[in-house]
């Protein structure tokens, strides 16, 4: 099914209203048709109180965590032979690994001191052949959870499809920059337009299994050094995700092999046997430089444009499962890629200046804009989501949520300790920048937090928290309110500030509170219990409980009801100042049903319908049924139609009288 989960839906754009029915305010007169029989005075309840604290998310003790975004500068490529767990933050960011294997331990070399190389320890790595089962380069820990790494990639290369077969050949021999923006769907073309990215590799030659072909293009594209005045900045940011990004000091130090060096069941795509190393102790299989590769340009792509962020993020993650498929890489060995990935953009786009990526975002935009003849960031979102499953093979939302869960993990067990609180790294948060532009910074560490993987997967656990981080659900917004969230949007910038969605099933027992002028939509499974207050802006509830399990209290703007079936709450308010628009359709779409008590003090309702839904003359249409009701609203608007409001000490409806 195709994604249109960012095009604004029907129900917020501008209806005419055929008429106003202005009805008096509560405790007015009114005729045997409008009248309730809830009393004329009545108590107004209190906004919910929630927590009354908001959750944390601290960066940890950096007297016994050293942060990856501090020490990033470490992990250089010429240190490879010296790289330890201690010295090298590219090393460390991955040591969840050594829960599962031991490599060789290092060699202090008599003839090196660490006063005359000043950036390493006096040691040399110890000669490892690269073959399983030499003991120089190891011992295994967890047999069962290797053992179920080669199966895997055994597994893969023995019923890969040809197309399969394809995709890994092109995702190995072009590069990597250029391979992952087609994640781009309907962008594609403009980006590396824009970008001016070429590349040689574009199918596989008949004589590919005996030929090394490599790619002459460009790879990320042209920056501003090289002449791009347009797109150059964007160029550049992503560029700079490589610095100090090398994988070859991980690889050195943990010294696991290749999958088809441990097992001949595994068969290599016959194209890309030319590329087999032949010296297989400097051609290390954890982590994947493809996968690590793949992550930094992906999500720098997405940093600069959001609009396309969970589909370049899973596109990133695609790159690495093409690296098992093509008999390359186990999956132990690119979820190490990933890991690694996430930890050097964040270092990376903190290291350039805010400006810096101000600037890069805009020019994205404006060329991107340009190229796609969109004038408003509304209209460039939808233009970004326009294609079909037939032609952006990125196009479903639930299909990509559904692979990047699976790629995270890849089926393995859980083996450490299942209840850890996730932990989010330093400076983590900067990769939801641009995503989520409403959030402070320590909101987008909350979503991080609450959104994490579950502890004890293989290699995942590592000290800082990178491993557990689920960047395609932390873009859906929170997963838990576990304190109170308040939430200001402002619909003049545009974008995700005017207009956003948060698909994640939200639990906790915090409130949620929405002011400003922008509009949020939840259509998750919700179930937080700490209460809704709608202070100013639009909340939409797409799913039945999006309003989660407790009260809704409507002071000011606006609370849409847009589920295909009744939107539950427990009690519901509105003041004087607040509004409901009721998107009514078939089978309860639309309807508010509270199980308490819905106090209505004055304020607005707007009754819309579905797309194909067309009330009769003479029908009767239940907008809201609760245990008990009390007030009236002081304005009804029905689109399209003559209608009379009809209120009852249960329940409110409206009469479709023309």
């Amino acid at each position: 099914m195709h994604n249109n989960r960012y095009a604004p839906p029907a129900a917020l754009l501008p209806i005419a209203l055929a008429v106003t029915l202005a009805l008096a305010a509560c405790g007015g007169s009114s005729d045997d048709s409008t009248a309730t029989s809830s009393p004329d005075n009545f108590s107004v309840p209190a906004a919910p109180k929630g927590l009354g604290t908001a959750d944390t998310a601290p960066v940890q003790d950096e007297a016994s965590i050293l942060p990856f975004v501090d020490y990033a500068y470490t992990n250089q490529r010429g240190d490879a032979r010296y790289a330890t767990d201690a010295t090298n933050a590219g090393v460390r960011v991955l040591d969840g690994y050594l829960a599962l294997w031991t490599p060789s331990t290092l060699i202090v070399d008599a003839g090196v001191t660490a006063a005359a190389n000043g950036s390493y320890p006096a040691v040399v790595a110890s000669s490892w052949t690269g073959i399983p089962g030499d003991s120089t380069d190891g011992t295994i820990v967890n047999a069962s959870i290797l053992s179920t790494n080669i199966n895997y990639v055994i597994n893969a290369t023995t019923s890969r499809t040809a197309d399969q077969a394809t995709a890994a050949y092109l995702d190995d021999r072009r590069q990597k920059g250029y391979s992952v923006t087609d994640g781009m769907g309907p962008l594609t073309g403009a980006w590396r337009t824009a970008a001016q990215q070429t590349t040689t590799i574009t199918s596989v030659a008949s004589d590919a299994t005996t030929v090394l072909y490599n790619d002459n293009g460009n790879n990320i594209g042209v920056g501003t050094s090289s002449g791009n005045t347009s797109f150059g900045a964007a160029v550049d940011l992503i560029s700079s995700m490589g610095n100090n990004a090398s994988t070859e000091p991980a690889k050195r130090f943990y010294k696991y092999a290749r999958p088809w060096r441990w097992s001949s069941s595994v068969i290599v795509v016959p194209a890309l046997v030319p590329a087999e190393s032949g010296t297989p102790n400097v051609d290390g299989g954890f982590p994947s430089g493809h996968a690590a590769e793949a992550g930094r340009d992906g999500l720098a792509m997405a940093y600069l444009v959001p609009e396309r962020f969970q589909e370049m993020a899973t596109r990133a993650l695609e790159l690495g499962e093409n690296r098992i498929i093509a008999g390359m890489h186990s999956p132990l060995d690119v979820m190490g890629g990933r890991i690694q990935s996430e930890a050097l953009v964040a270092a990376n786009l903190v290291a350039n200046t805010a400006a810096t990526r101000q600037a890069a975002v805009t020019q994205a935009h404006t060329a991107l804009m340009a190229a796609t003849n969109t004038t408003t960031l509304a209209a460039f979102n939808q233009y970004a989501h326009s294609g079909t499953t037939s032609t952006d093979r990125f196009a479903d939302h639930a299909t990509n949520k559904a692979n990047y869960l699976r790629r995270l993990t890849y089926g393995f067990p859980q083996i450490a300790d299942t209840g850890k609180t996730a932990q989010v790294p330093k400076d983590a948060e900067i990769l939801l920048e641009t995503r989520l532009p409403y959030l402070s910074a320590d909101q987008r560490r909350i979503v991080l937090k609450t959104t994490a993987v579950a502890s004890g997967y293989p290699v995942m656990d590592d000290k800082e928290g990178w491993g557990r981080l689920n960047l395609f659900a932390a873009a859906d917004g929170y997963g838990a309110f576990n304190g109170d969230v308040s939430v200001a949007m402002d619909a003049t910038q545009g974008g995700f500030n005017a207009l956003d969605y948060w698909q994640n099933d939200i639990a906790g027992k915090g409130k949620f509170s929405l002011s400003g002028t922008g509009t949020l939509v939840f259509n998750g499974n919700n179930s937080y219990t700490g209460g809704t207050e709608i202070d100013g802006g639009t909340l939409q509830a797409d799913s039945v409980t999006g309003f989660g399990n407790g009260d809704v209290y409507v002071a000011g703007g606006t609370a849409v009801f847009n589920a295909t079936s009744p939107v539950t709450t427990v009690n519901y308010t509105q003041l004087a100042a607040g509004s409901t628009q009721a998107n009514l359709g078939n089978n309860g779409q639309g309807q508010l049903k509270a199980s308490g008590t819905v106090t209505l003090v004055g304020g607005t309702l707007n009754v819309k319908f579905a797309s194909g839904f067309a009330p009769a003359v003479g029908s009767t249409l239940t907008v809201i049924t609760a245990g008990k009701l009390q007030g009236k609203f002081t304005t009804v608007n029905v689109a399209g139609f003559k209608a009379t409001p009809v209120y009852t000490s249960t329940g409110m409806q409206i009469q479709i009288t023309g």
